[in-house]
């Protein structure tokens, strides 16, 4: 992957969180308390009030950090975010949770592969240039 398509990799990224975080405070809100597991001892708007200030947070930081090591160091902790969350959409999947127009096992289960994506997305962004 070449240095330019790695910069617009995690400048994409660094967008794509920006506008979920942004949707976590306002208008999305509803649609992503389904991804909060019924068994997480928190309130639903809150963890989702939560998690949107941290998209926002690390999705400013992909745009504004572009020098190693802090960049990798970047990438690597939007990849624990990333599996952090996981456990929300599997608890949409098992809990057949509505939201963001996944109403059908088929749905829900097919947004559970897009996690690792994301997961390789923020790695292979954020990586330097001397690593393979």
């Amino acid at each position: 992957m070449s240095r330019l398509t790695r910069a617009l990799g995690q400048a994409a990224l660094g967008g794509v969180l920006l506008t979920a975080g942004a949707g976590h405070l306002t208008t999305q809100r509803k649609e992503f308390q389904a991804q909060v597991p019924s068994w997480f001892p928190a309130d639903p708007d809150k963890v989702v009030l939560v998690s949107g200030v941290v998209e926002l947070a690390i999705g400013t930081a992909l745009l504004v950090t572009w020098k190693q090591p802090a960049r990798g160091l970047l990438g690597r902790a939007v990849a624990a975010f990333f599996v952090g969350v996981f456990p929300g959409n599997i608890a949409q999947f098992v809990e057949r949770k509505d939201g963001f127009g996944l109403d059908t096992d088929t749905k829900r289960a097919l947004r559970l592969l897009g996690q690792p994506a994301l997961v390789a997305w923020a790695l292979a962004a954020t990586r330097s240039a001397e690593r393979p």
